[in-house]
């Protein structure tokens, strides 16, 4: 089928290193005249290799090639920019939001808190290399970090609460899942709506064993893999 040699050679152009990451695609007309196809078939071939993390499709700019993923291990308790810096990579945060509301359904059920409880809810949006990857929503529960939002939150709650509340992550729950990239998520990220995304839920807790927050992380899925390490004893 005509989709999967057009499939087949960008990804032999891929994988000989004549398309690099971050490189952009001729526009669909074009590719679609230099595959001698239609750009209905091109789009199929495009979307299979979008499924695949080879490319990703930034809303109104067109085709990229993928970046190498960040290996990313949910259970890691270090800061986000650490764990980029220790694979070559550079991050940085961007505060969406940061606010006390109360909980919406989600995080109440996740946080196990009566309804309407207010908690801290802060939004970010991540970077790697430059690159929107992630968009992240923390509710936090107030208890733990009395006037938690007079401290700069952008970058390392992790950092925050150790430094400033002598708070540590010591255990995190999570869960990964399939999902998709909508409204101002999506926006926020440059993705077309409906694009593919992983999902981490986590919940994380202190050093006294106290569930002390939850964060939603909506990602690119091409952009990490996840890897966990397993100690069996």
């Amino acid at each position: 089928m005509q989709y999967l040699k057009i499939m087949e050679a960008i990804n032999e152009q891929i994988d000989a290193g004549l398309l690099i990451a971050g490189n952009k695609l001729p526009a669909e007309r074009k590719l679609a005249e230099s595959f001698n196809t239609t750009r209905v078939t091109l789009r199929e071939s495009l979307a299979l290799l979008e499924a695949e993390g080879k490319l990703y499709r930034e809303d109104r700019r067109g085709w990229f090639v993928s970046p190498e993923p960040l290996k990313y291990d949910p259970t890691y308790t270090t800061n986000f920019p650490a764990m980029a810096r220790e694979q070559g990579r550079v991050a940085r945060s961007q505060l969406l939001s940061a606010k006390r509301v109360p909980a919406n359904r989600r995080a109440a059920s996740l946080l196990q808190l009566p309804p309407l409880t207010e908690v801290y809810r802060i939004d970010r949006l991540r970077f790697l290399d430059e690159r929107p990857v992630v968009v992240v929503t923390n509710f936090v529960l107030p208890q733990y970090f009395p006037n938690l939002l007079d401290h700069d939150v952008t970058n390392s709650l992790t950092t925050t609460y150790r430094e400033q509340y002598n708070v540590i992550y010591s255990k995190t729950r999570y869960r990964v899942s399939t999902s998709s990239l909508l409204g101002d998520t999506a926006q926020a990220l440059r993705a077309t709506s409906g694009s593919p995304a992983m999902f981490v839920e986590r919940l994380n807790y202190d050093q006294h064993n106290n569930l002390i927050d939850c964060d939603l992380e909506y990602w690119r899925h091409d952009a990490i893999c996840i890897e966990s390490l397993a100690t069996l004893t």
